[in-house]
């Protein structure tokens, strides 16, 4: 028996239409003021709307992630590889991206189906968020929110960066990174935790080096060794050996 048309359904739905949209429109302001929040060119909202990719990248993935929830697979994969060309930014619609989320720049940010970006993440060029496995599993990391990752930083793994921690540019993380900390380098590594701030959350490039610090730690100890070493035990300096040897060329050169 054919079902008959169910008015009340539709007027249902009709109903949270309105709500829906309204929070459809305050998760695309909070993209706009996260741009504005996080660049210092952003001049006006305007600017923002019609010439900012990773804002359009934000909004293109936000309704494709939808249909992926919905069901569908190809439609959103679809809308992803359209915003992919015309932004370059490859977010799959699998993965999940909370409020507030700003990518900087954008070009050659891919981010995989099973990552998580928390709210008020910042993300620059270049950043990739990957998988190390071809198991139909979690294998993507997850940012907690207000976590800022560096142009060029790469982070793989079902791994977690913790809440406000900050990711060097052109770093490799393959571990996980408590809350509040600093990483940086390849493999990345912890270079501060729950110490002071840095001058600002967009300082990204602002890092200690952990080679130079190790480095410099060894020059200093290599000084203190020398300076308690006694007479007889102390290094003779090189230009003296240079000038022994010297003398003894010129020795065997008169004979």
């Amino acid at each position: 028996m054919t079902q008959g048309f169910d008015a009340g359904r539709v007027l249902r739905a009709g109903a949270g239409l309105p709500g829906f949209l309204t929070r459809v429109f305050d998760a695309l302001a909070d993209d706009v003021r996260a741009a504005m929040r996080n660049d210092p060119a952003a001049r006006n909202p305007l600017e923002v709307v019609l010439a900012y990719p990773g804002v359009h990248a934000l909004w293109a993935h936000r309704v494709s992630h939808g249909l992926w929830k919905a069901g569908l697979v190809t439609l959103p994969r679809v809308l992803s590889h359209a915003a992919r060309f015309l932004t370059g930014i490859e977010i799959h619609p699998g993965a999940t991206i909370g409020r507030g989320v700003f990518i900087d720049h954008g070009m050659g940010v891919v981010i995989g189906e099973t990552a998580t970006v928390g709210d008020g993440c910042l993300l620059y060029q270049g950043v990739v968020l990957g998988g190390t496995s071809l198991e139909k599993k979690k294998r993507h990391p997850d940012l907690d929110p207000d976590v800022v990752v560096g142009a060029g930083a790469i982070v793989l793994g079902p791994i977690r960066v913790g809440r406000g921690s900050r990711v060097g540019a052109g770093s490799v993380v393959i571990k996980d990174v408590p809350p509040q900390s600093t990483v940086v380098g390849i493999p990345a590594r912890l270079v501060a935790q729950n110490g002071k701030s840095l001058r600002s959350p967009l300082d990204h490039a602002n890092l200690p080096d952990p080679l130079v610090q190790t480095l410099q730690a060894i020059e200093e100890r290599l000084a203190t060794l020398e300076s308690r070493a006694t007479p007889a035990e102390a290094p003779v300096p090189l230009r003296t050996v240079r000038r022994a040897r010297v003398s003894r060329r010129a020795d065997r050169g008169t004979r």
